[in-house]
């Protein structure tokens, strides 16, 4: 059955392993040529070619988000090869929870640099090809912590709070050019995300809440599926879920 997935081109950010790579198999099953990006090359080059081997269109780029100009050239590279770019999904992100008081910088740091710069610079990479087209859709990546603080989420917070005031400012800024953009924010899913986590307490508290409430990482995939799909007059802003057992 034809959606309005088939045939358009998504780049997708961390589409290594967890969310991106469940995204990307989903995508690609419905008819979308899906660019691959993430660091580890041999994993999206054997997820490439598994989508190809399937009759699927996939490239695979190796990409740091933390490097504007690798952002840039995924983007190219994939416009180059497909002929235009519909999705930005910006899913790439850091989980290194811990107390302020614990003073990892380095980690701080980090976050900032992938979950929020990396976003900005998938976002800068896309536009202009999206309002030369008059047509596309930027998906950006949040997290239940974008719309509640925990001890020792803190800055994880702030760094998903900031992509979704990003993405609301994008949606008011983009309407002239018919642009859509979509805020996804997960609880817990069954991912790599935890394992960003270097304090052993905090780790164990995390990996327990996971190991009891955590979803698959298809249930990402149906979130972003649900959001692309809908008819282009329709602009599925915000898309906030969680395990039905996840209180927090």
């Amino acid at each position: 059955m034809s959606t309005n997935i088939e045939g358009k081109v998504v780049i997708i950010t961390g589409a290594s392993s967890g969310l991106g790579e469940a995204a990307a198999r989903h995508l690609a099953a419905k008819g979308a040529s899906v660019a691959l990006a993430a660091r580890r090359t041999e994993r999206i080059e054997a997820l490439a070619e598994e989508i190809t081997e399937k009759g699927g269109e996939a490239l695979a780029v190796t990409t740091d988000v933390t490097e504007r100009e690798q952002v840039q050239a995924l983007v190219d590279h994939a416009v180059e090869a497909f002929g235009r770019v519909d999705v930005m999904l910006n899913n790439a992100g850091l989980m290194p929870l811990s107390p302020l008081d614990r003073l990892n910088v380095d980690e701080w740091d980090q976050m900032i640099d992938v979950n929020v710069k990396g976003v900005l610079y998938g976002i800068a990479a896309v536009l202009p090809y999206m309002e030369e087209q008059a047509s596309g859709h930027i998906i950006n990546v949040a997290s239940v912590a974008g719309h509640v603080v925990s001890p020792g989420s803190a800055v994880y917070s702030a760094t998903k709070h900031a992509v979704r005031a990003l993405s609301e400012g994008l949606r008011q800024e983009v309407k002239d050019y018919g642009l859509r953009t979509t805020i996804i924010s997960p609880g817990a899913v069954d991912t790599e995300l935890p394992d960003t986590i270097s304090e052993d307490d905090v780790a164990e508290s995390v990996h327990g809440l996971y190991d009891a409430h955590a979803v698959p990482a298809d249930s990402f995939a149906r979130a972003v599926a649900f959001a692309i799909e809908q008819p282009e007059a329709v602009d599925v802003n915000e898309i906030l879920y969680r395990p039905t057992s996840q209180e927090l």
